[in-house]
């Protein structure tokens, strides 16, 4: 019970510190909490902690149910689009589109609720064909193509990316760079009237403060928090 006891304390810590490294700096925390317990998620939720990232659609709605209704849930895994209709009630904020078919069937869910359900393009700029998302030219065909207009109830509001897993820091910082400009890029070209294109979400655990250095505004972290 003691060492439970511990641990719990210590999300909590680890919740308390990230907070205090990213105030004033415009940077927003998402605890990355797939795998973890409910308890666990407590531990952050009671630490202040409301933004918590998922990335298997049975978990989150299992979490959904159980936790408080406040919580803020990030689906931040590779989306199937037949499983969109189930996490439509509730998500906040949908962090890997990568094709303009499952941006659809995110508009079409949203819409059966009477939801406008926020959405990042996941751009693939690591060196590992594993990761998913669009290369940075599909991106921008995506974007040219126009079809995102004539979605009402799916909102783009910035693009994600995850870096090469790599101790290089000199090409993580040149990947992040690369995606930095390309979300000024987009921003400037397609969404300058829009406010709401604001999230750059890079960075985690391993790499967060050289995502930060490049611009991200939203930074997802999961070992460091529930380690």
């Amino acid at each position: 019970m003691y060492s439970h006891l511990q641990q719990m304390t210590t999300i909590q810590n680890n919740i308390s510190q990230l907070k205090t490294e990213l105030q004033g700096t415009g940077v927003s925390l998402v605890a990355v909490s797939k795998y973890h317990t409910t308890a666990d998620i407590m531990q952050a939720y009671q630490a202040g902690q409301r933004a918590f990232g998922e990335s298997r659609v049975q978990e989150l709605c299992a979490k959904h149910d159980e936790l408080p209704q406040d919580i803020e849930w990030h689906f931040i895994g590779h989306l199937q689009t037949n499983k969109v209709k189930y996490i439509a009630p509730f998500i906040s904020l949908i962090h890997a589109v990568d094709t303009i078919s499952l941006l659809g069937e995110i508009d079409r869910q949203a819409q059966r609720h009477d939801r406008t359900i926020p959405c990042l393009l996941q751009v693939h700029i690591a060196q590992e064909p594993t990761k998913y998302g669009m290369q940075p030219a599909d991106l921008i065909r995506l974007l040219e193509d126009g079809q995102w207009r004539t979605m009402t109830h799916a909102h783009i509001t910035g693009i994600m990316a995850m870096a090469t897993n790599t101790t290089d820091t000199m090409q993580i910082q040149a990947e992040f760079h690369t995606v930095s400009q390309l979300f000024q890029q987009v921003r400037a070209q397609y969404f300058s009237q829009d406010p709401t294109f604001r999230t750059l979400s890079m960075g985690m655990t391993a790499d967060y403060p050289i995502a930060i250095s490049q611009g991200s505004t939203m930074v997802r972290i999961g070992s460091k928090i529930f380690n």
